[in-house]
Formats: structure tokens, C-alpha cells, sequence
């Protein structure tokens, strides 16, 4: 394409440079898809898996702590998922079931964890995406585990206590909530379309600004824009890949209550189709207990831990439906149970424990 007149003679020397750098980059990266695609084949001859998240956490570890710059290291992670994902696709298509349609935060976490070249399979709730990833419809599933405002996702937590799913992964999403409409006015809603969650974490700017609309709960932020798109008088509560997905206005942006609002999420797969990730060096153990009814039996549980220098970072509880006000604890550790000490840990807690279940160990999410 003909340059404009008047270009400065720098200017054009300098895109010319970068015209020839990105031939040359584009030149390294095919060059490093024929090598994927020869690793792919020998994974084929041993039936080892194509997708392993130590590894590509090791290897963007690897590039952050080569960088020399001027690139920062926090634009490393998203450029090397891009291609390790494109070159994942050469050998085998990755499918990832999330929470739908499309536009969701869990879709948003799939693409930053996965890179989009990925079947994507969007489902209607988190139970759908479990009964997907466990069908084998789908390779992996994505699913909300916390979130910095509001807690845990309740649901999720209860669905991993009995399937066969275990996690070998995490992201977390930094959550902007906007408000959505078709009209890109705030006078006129009559009701307010998004999950639950959302609603929670934006409740002191609705109840401000929109304090007599009726907040309506529909099963995630995007069905809300959808909705919203159907219909003029609807709003919703969704992200900027929403407003474009379904021709929204964002008419209020970032009305979270907390500025730093996030979301963890959960990669899960089955054992028959993906073994447990091996030790990355920056490892997270999730596990769910329970303990008998008795005087100093959740401090019992804790000190294997403390005893052997492992740390814990999360402890929830929630109620086993027995009647009896008995309770299941979810736990996470740092570190691996291929590292001694974490091992001879779990070993001491599940004697101490009436139920014990590992739900994974996956890289933790640094990048």
C-alpha cells in the first residue's frame, strides 16, 4: 500500500524496519508450529496428552525471566498463550465448555487461559459444563470458584464434592461490570438483567443510582445482554465483550463496588483423558475434608499442616445437607504432593479426616 505524501523519510525507513521484522517473526513462528507438530507426533506414538499447563507455565516463566525488554513482562503471558494455542490446534482441537452464551466472564477466562484457538462449547450452567467436561463432549470445563466480593461460588464448590472432574488449572479475571442498554440512557429501565453475583457486586451503585428498578437474576451476565438486546425497556450487567456481542451501549462503565473486583476460576478435566500436572515450582493442592463431631477436630486437621511448614491459603466451609449441622471444608495449599513435606502433610491429614478428597494440583496462576 502507497505511502501518504509528506511522511517523514524516518518514519517510513522505521515502518520498513518493522515490515521486515514481522516477516521474520512470521517466518519463527511457522518454524516453531513444524516443531510442535513434530512433538506431536511422537506424543501420538507414546499416548501422552497435548495440552500440559506446567509445561507452558514453565516455559512463559522461562521467557518473563529472559526478557530483556522494552516489552513488559506482563505482555509475555498473553502473547506466548496465543501461540502455544495456535500451535496446539495443529495437533488436536482443544474443546472448552464454559458458562454461556457467548460474552460471559467464564468464556473470557477460557480464551485468556487457553488462547482462542479453541472449540469453544457454552452452556447454560455450571452443572452443563460439568456434565460436558465428565461426557467427554468437551476436553475441558471452566468453572467460578470465588470471587474477591462475594465469596465463593457455592454451586461449584458442591458440584466438585461428588464428580469425577479434578482441576489442573486457575486463572483469574479482573471483573468490570458495566451497565448495558440499547438505549444509551439511564431513564426509562424497568429492569435490571444479570447473575446473581453481579448483582451483589454492584449493589451500592444500583441502589444510587437505579434504586426502585427491579434487579432481575437470569442465569449469567451475557443472557442478561441478550435479553437487554431484545428488548429496549432491559438493562444489564455484563462485560465490554458483551455490549459488542450483542449491540449494547455501555451506558455506565466499571459500576462494580470494588475496584479491584476478580474471579478464580477453575480449569477441570477428566482423569481417564488428562493425567495430574507435574510439579511447575509454583503449585496449589485443593482438597476437600471433613472431620468427625468433636472437641478440637478442625485444630487437629491443621496441624499436619503446620507441623510440616505447608502453607494454606484457602479454608471454606460448607454444610453437608446431612441434617445434622455437619460441615465439608475446602482447603488449598501451596505446593506439590511430588515435594516431601507436602506430602508427608496430606498423608497426616487424611488419617486425621472422616473424608478426604484431593480435587487437584495445578500450576498456580503468577502470569
Amino acid at each position: 500500500m502507497a505511502e501518504p505524501s509528506g511522511v517523514a523519510p524516518e518514519l517510513l525507513a522505521l515502518r520498513q524496519h518493522i515490515d521486515n521484522v514481522d516477516r521474520e517473526l512470521l517466518a519463527l513462528l511457522n518454524r516453531r508450529a513444524g516443531l510442535a507438530l513434530e512433538v506431536g507426533e511422537i506424543k501420538k506414538r507414546e499416548g501422552s496428552v497435548v495440552f500440559r499447563p506446567e509445561r507452558e507455565a514453565q516455559v512463559i516463566d522461562g521467557l518473563k525471566a529472559a526478557n530483556p525488554g522494552p516489552l513488559k513482562n506482563a505482555s509475555v503471558a498473553p502473547i506466548w498463550r496465543e501461540i502455544m494455542s495456535a500451535c496446539r490446534a495443529l495437533e488436536t482441537p482443544t474443546r472448552v465448555a464454559y458458562l454461556g452464551p457467548a460474552g460471559t466472564f467464564s468464556e473470557e477466562a477460557a480464551l485468556g487461559y487457553f488462547g482462542s484457538s479453541l472449540v469453544r462449547l457454552p452452556c447454560a450452567s455450571i452443572d452443563e459444563v460439568m456434565h460436558a467436561t465428565t461426557s467427554g463432549a468437551a476436553d475441558f470445563g471452566v468453572m467460578p470458584v470465588e470471587n474477591s466480593t462475594e465469596g465463593v461460588v457455592a454451586r461449584s464448590l458442591d458440584l466438585f464434592l461428588t464428580t469425577p472432574l479434578f482441576i489442573i488449572g486457575e486463572t483469574s479475571l479482573v471483573v468490570r461490570h458495566n451497565l448495558l442498554r440499547k438505549i444509551d440512557e439511564l431513564q426509562g429501565i424497568e429492569a435490571i438483567c444479570a447473575h446473581p453475583q453481579a448483582l451483589a457486586q454492584c449493589h451500592r451503585w444500583l441502589s444510587h443510582h437505579l434504586p426502585d428498578v427491579e434487579r432481575r437474576p437470569v442465569a449469567s451476565n451475557a443472557e442478561g445482554a441478550r435479553l437487554a438486546g431484545l428488548n429496549p425497556a432491559l438493562a444489564a450487567i455484563a462485560s465490554a465483550r458483551a455490549a459488542s456481542e450483542y449491540g449494547l451501549h455501555v451506558v455506565s462503565p466499571a459500576i462494580q463496588d470494588d475496584p479491584h473486583n476478580r474471579t478464580r476460576f477453575a480449569i477441570v478435566t477428566h482423569p481417564s483423558r488428562h493425567p495430574s500436572p507435574k510439579a511447575s515450582g509454583h503449585d496449589c493442592t485443593s482438597l476437600v475434608v471433613s472431620v468427625t463431631n468433636r472437641p478440637g477436630a478442625v485444630h487437629d486437621m491443621l496441624v499436619p499442616l503446620k507441623n510440616h511448614g505447608v502453607s494454606m491459603t484457602r479454608f471454606e466451609s460448607r454444610p453437608a445437607r446431612s441434617g445434622q449441622w455437619e460441615y465439608y471444608f475446602y482447603i488449598d495449599v501451596e505446593g506439590h504432593p511430588d515435594e516431601p513435606k507436602v506430602d508427608a502433610a496430606l498423608k497426616e491429614l487424611r488419617a486425621a479426616c472422616a473424608f478426604f478428597k484431593i480435587l487437584g494440583t495445578y500450576p498456580i496462576d503468577v502470569h
